[in-house]
C-alpha cells in the first residue's frame, strides 16, 4: 500500500505500522496450524492478534517513546491510560478487527490504528490486506482509500437526505439481542430503503465511501471505533454513540453520512 505524498510524520508512521501488521496477519491467514485461544470474555484471540499488537508496541516504543498505547490484547502502557484520563498522546490499536472471521478464513478483517491527542482522535488507519484495501484519515485533511492496484483517492459520504432512501449496515443479530436492541434495529430497518449485514470496520468504510448511509454497533470498545470514527468524520459524515455523544468510547456506535444521522439515532434511542 502507498502512503500519501507529503503526509505528516504521524500518518506516515501509522501507514508503516499498518504495513508491518499486514505482513504478520497475512502470513498466518488460513494457516492450518494457526493457534486460537478463548479469552475470559469468551471471544477468540489468535496468535496473529497478539503478534501484531506486540510488534506495533515495539515499533512505537522506538519511534514514539513518549506516547502511550492502548490495545485490545495488552491494555494500557501507563497508569494515566485508565478510563476518564487522557494522556497527551496515545495510540489505540485493534490488531485484528474481525477475529472471528479471520480464524474461519473469511477475508473481512482489518488492523485498526488511531492516534488520540489531548482527548481528540486525530488520525485513523484501517488496513484490510485480505480485501486488498486500506483507508485512512488525518484530522482536517480529509479521508482516503487505496487498493493494491491503484493510487490513493479521496472518499466522501453520500448526499442521501431521507431515511427512506438510505442503505443501512449492521453486524449479526447476536449483539442486538444481547443488548436488548433488536426491536429498535428492526424499527430502523423498516424506515430505510435497504439493509445489508456488513459488520465490523467494513460497514463504516462503506459509509465513508458513500456506498451506504448508516453503520451500527450496539456494543463496541474504543479500539473498535476510534479509527473508523476519524475516517467517517473526515469523509464528511457523522459519528456518535447511541446517546448522541461524538465519541468512540461510548460503548456503541452510529456512523452515517450525517444527513440521516439524527433521524436514525432517535429511532435507536427509542425517542
Amino acid at each position: 500500500m502507498r502512503a500519501v505524498p507529503g503526509a505528516p510524520d504521524d500518518l506516515a508512521l501509522a501507514l508503516e505500522l499498518a504495513d508491518a501488521a499486514d505482513a504478520i496477519t497475512m502470513a498466518r491467514f488460513r494457516a492450518a496450524d494457526l493457534v486460537v485461544e478463548t479469552k475470559p470474555d469468551l471471544t477468540p484471540v489468535s496468535e496473529a492478534d497478539r503478534a501484531v499488537e506486540q510488534a506495533l508496541r515495539e515499533h512505537l516504543a522506538t519511534r514514539r517513546p513518549q506516547d502511550t498505547v492502548f490495545g485490545e490484547e495488552y491494555g494500557a502502557t501507563a497508569e494515566t491510560d485508565h478510563i476518564g484520563a487522557h494522556p497527551a498522546r496515545r495510540w489505540i490499536v485493534d490488531p485484528i478487527d474481525g477475529t472471528k472471521g479471520y480464524v474461519r478464513g473469511m477475508q473481512v478483517w482489518a488492523t485498526l490504528l488511531a492516534l488520540e491527542q489531548d482527548g481528540e482522535m486525530v488520525l485513523g488507519v484501517v488496513s484490510a490486506p485480505a480485501m486488498g484495501r486500506r483507508w485512512w484519515a488525518l484530522r482536517g485533511d480529509g479521508a482516503f482509500t487505496s487498493d493494491v492496484k491503484g493510487d490513493p483517492r479521496p472518499i466522501r459520504v453520500s448526499a442521501v437526505r431521507e431515511l427512506g432512501d438510505a442503505q443501512m449496515c449492521f453486524g449479526g443479530f447476536e449483539e442486538w439481542r444481547q443488548t436488548d436492541h433488536l426491536g429498535v434495529l428492526l424499527a430502523l430497518s423498516e424506515s430505510c430503503w435497504r439493509t445489508r449485514g456488513y459488520g465490523d470496520f467494513w460497514q463504516y468504510m462503506l459509509v465513508a465511501e458513500g456506498a451506504a448511509e448508516i453503520a451500527l454497533d450496539p456494543a463496541a470498545a474504543l479500539w473498535d471505533l476510534a479509527a473508523p470514527m476519524v475516517v467517517v468524520q473526515e469523509a464528511g459524515g457523522g459519528f456518535t454513540d447511541f446517546g448522541g455523544s461524538a465519541t468512540a468510547a461510548g460503548g456503541s456506535g452510529i456512523g452515517s453520512n450525517g444527513l440521516v444521522h439524527e433521524a436514525a439515532r432517535r429511532i435507536l434511542a427509542g425517542e
